[in-house]
């Protein structure tokens, strides 16, 4: 028997959730059709995402690497785990960002953590609506990044499976090199709308602009 008492308020909290980025939802959608193989924008909204503080190889580390069952990074531009699921992204040397974009984030998605650092030294916060994820897609994607981004892009210096906290224009973001040709970035919700318009006048020149005249 299904249990009433949990999915009825979480079917009424997704009814009630709107993404930072959903009001430009179609003009992202238009500017991907326009750009074909050379460049996408979609934003991944209400992905799982705990904030982790505990320092590796120390028994709050252990015990935060057992409930996730990933091991944390140890060092910069480091992630673990599958970026089709949950991976662990490397922010300082005791700082960390779980990420699962395979599930929606629930209420008590962090409980399984905190519970693991009981009387240890450590934090696991729920972060989910801190910030969003958008996932710039294509052959040019990188390209459109350059463009605003200072940070070393080049897949010798940042490779697919790699993610550093830089800043896209005069935007603080979270740059994960998520796939070939894929790559996700973490705004704050509140600069969602900023950094979605930024990213789309970068992709303009890799559009087909009778896509998007028509």
């Amino acid at each position: 028997m299904a249990d009433t008492t949990t999915s009825a308020p979480t079917a009424q909290l997704d009814d009630l959730r709107v993404s930072p980025a959903a009001h430009l939802a179609p003009l992202m959608s238009e500017a991907s059709d326009a750009g074909g193989d050379a460049v996408g924008l979609r934003e991944l909204p209400f992905a799982v995402q705990l904030g982790l503080r505990a320092e590796p190889d120390s028994a709050s580390g252990q015990a935060l690497e057992a409930a996730l069952g990933q091991p944390l990074p140890r060092r910069v531009g480091e992630v673990t785990g599958d970026s089709a699921g949950l991976h662990v992204l490397w922010l300082s040397p005791d700082e960390f960002l779980a990420v699962d974009v395979s599930r929606r984030q629930q209420p008590g998605a962090s409980h399984e953590a905190e519970a693991a650092l009981e009387g240890l030294p450590g934090q696991a916060v729920d972060l989910s609506a801190n910030r969003t994820i958008l996932e710039l897609s294509g052959s040019q994607a990188r390209a459109v990044l350059e463009k605003s981004c200072q940070a070393d892009l080049h897949p010798r210096a940042f490779g697919v499976g790699s993610a550093i906290v830089t800043a896209l224009g005069p935007v603080p973001v979270i740059l994960h090199h998520s796939a070939d040709h894929e790559y996700r970035i973490y705004p704050r919700a509140s600069f969602a709308d900023f950094t979605v318009r930024w990213l789309l006048d970068g992709m303009a020149e890799f559009l087909n602009a009778e896509a998007v005249a028509g």
